[in-house]
């Protein structure tokens, strides 16, 4: 070999490098007609893919540089976009294989917009770690996140000492539905909200709380932008917001159907409690799965893994229903074990003999009328309370504490819902670990008024109980720790 050939560079075949997957070039070019100017935005990578067997399932988590619209009240940001929930290769390496008419994979990417501050030359990347961690979650679950969903965190999203420690989805201004050769796409932005505004959406609803956010360029603007610095709610930017929920609630009750808590229930005779749970300061009762206290009273069979799933599947149509009738329980459903009240993506469907997929059960547990009645709730579950009375069953609504410990849960019905195993003559009525109460009107309403001092769980003395003799009803609330 002469050194004229040696120094000759070598053909490459075009086939050498692997080409962008279509799903993955699909969302690459909406991106590109976005931004442009920047063709290659930085990116964070899972190293090992998920279908490789990573434990991050978003594949790319791209980075961009938005100047925002100032005469707009949009100011500067940096515009994180997902690429994995999607179905980015359709060959069933991910998702099943679907075709153009279908949603892509589960449908949607995460989108997120952080205000970027002065003198940050490149993008933060613990928005990625967040997206990766929310990812997770509707990997595991089957569950999508949907515009007006909230997510409690209870933490700075960036780790901080930040006010904005849980999210709110909305849909992305900019990027909307993209058409992929594997279905379509949505985009759903992340929007980092503070506690005021979180109770306001679980007490009223999503979509009400982002238009407040939407119209106060200091608590997001137009484009929901997430300030971590950002050191007041809504209410506080905005003296009209606190009473515009108020109405909201009082007119419109709330979205929120249910939540994971700790809870128990308990088969008693009101008039045998102490003298001072009477009076309001009483002994609770222990909090754990099942029956708080006398479970022989109960007479409940073991619980089978089929029948867990069968409860699980009536609590997840009633969960998700928003209409007010709860399920016929003797079905069941390919579940998870994570009962988080976030919506099951209503594409997901079967071609089995009913709507939940399954054949129905022939043999259930039994369903056991209870004459007396003792809740018992950690306080963050009962802060919930008020929610739960005012917001859905005076509007004609059900309420669900769903125990984070199993399969206990407590559904709170008002008399207008139908599909209940309860009625007047017989308000409480126990299926295995689903408790059902029926809260007549009347109840409800004092029960409201006795719940006002749950607004402010910081100034009770605990265990707190509540007693309705006249309803053989009472409630206990404990502390978290318990």
């Amino acid at each position: 070999m002469d050194e004229g050939e040696r120094q000759r560079p070598r053909s490459v075949p075009t086939n050498a490098f692997p080409l962008t997957p279509l799903g993955l070039e699909a969302l690459y070019s909406l991106c590109r007609r976005n931004y442009p100017d920047q063709a290659n935005p930085l990116q964070v990578i899972a190293v090992v893919k998920y279908w490789l067997g990573g434990p991050d399932p978003l594949d790319y988590i791209s980075m961009y540089t938005n100047p925002g619209e100032p005469e707009q009240n949009i100011p500067p940001h940096w515009h994180y976009i997902s690429f994995g929930l999607s179905d980015l290769h359709g060959d069933g390496r991910v998702h099943d294989v679907s075709g153009p008419d279908t949603p892509s994979g589960f449908g949607f990417e995460l989108t997120f917009r952080l205000k970027r501050e002065p003198g940050e030359t490149g993008p933060p990347t613990w928005p990625a770690a967040l997206m990766q961690a929310l990812a997770k979650y509707v990997f595991q679950s089957g569950n999508t996140l949907c515009v007006g969903d909230h997510v409690s965190w209870h933490s700075a999203l960036d780790n901080s000492e930040s006010r904005i420690q849980h999210m709110l989805m909305t849909e992305d201004p900019q990027l909307r539905v993209a058409q992929t050769p594997f279905g379509s796409v949505s985009f759903v932005q992340i929007v980092g909200i503070c506690t005021e505004e979180l109770q306001a959406a679980q007490h009223w609803n999503g979509p009400g709380v982002l238009d407040i956010l939407k119209r106060l360029p200091g608590a997001g603007g137009p484009w929901l932008i997430t300030d971590m610095r950002r050191g007041e709610s809504m209410l506080e930017l905005d003296l009209a917001a606190q009473e515009e929920v108020e109405k909201g609630i009082e007119n419109e009750g709330s979205n929120l159907s249910g939540v994971s808590a700790r809870c128990s229930w308990a088969d008693v005779n009101v008039g045998e409690l102490t003298s001072g749970a009477r009076l309001g300061e009483g002994e609770g009762g222990l909090l754990r799965e099942g029956p708080a206290t006398r479970p022989e009273l109960l007479d409940t069979p073991h619980i089978s893994e089929q029948d867990s799933q069968q409860i699980k599947a009536a609590l997840k149509k009633g969960l998700l229903n928003t209409k007010p009738v709860l399920p016929p329980i003797g079905k069941s459903a390919d579940l998870d074990s994570n009962d988080n009240p976030y919506r099951k993506d209503s594409s997901d469907s079967s071609n089995s003999p009913n709507e939940f997929g399954v054949l129905e059960s022939t043999e259930l547990l039994r369903s056991k009328r209870l004459e007396g009645l003792h809740l018992t709730f950690n306080l963050e579950a009962g802060s919930l309370l008020p929610l739960a009375i005012r917001g859905r069953v005076k509007h004609g609504r059900h309420f669900t504490f769903k125990s984070v410990l199993g399969d206990t849960a407590i559904t709170l019905v008002a008399p207008t819902v139908t599909g209940t195993l309860v009625d007047a003559e017989h308000p409480y009525v126990a299926h295995g670990p689903w408790l059902q109460v029926l809260i007549p009107d009347d109840l409800a309403q004092v029960m409201s008024d006795s719940f006002e001092v749950l607004n402010t769980p910081e100034e009770l003395i605990l265990p707190k109980t509540f007693v309705w003799p006249d309803h053989n009803l009472a409630i206990t609330i404990v502390e978290d720790k318990i």
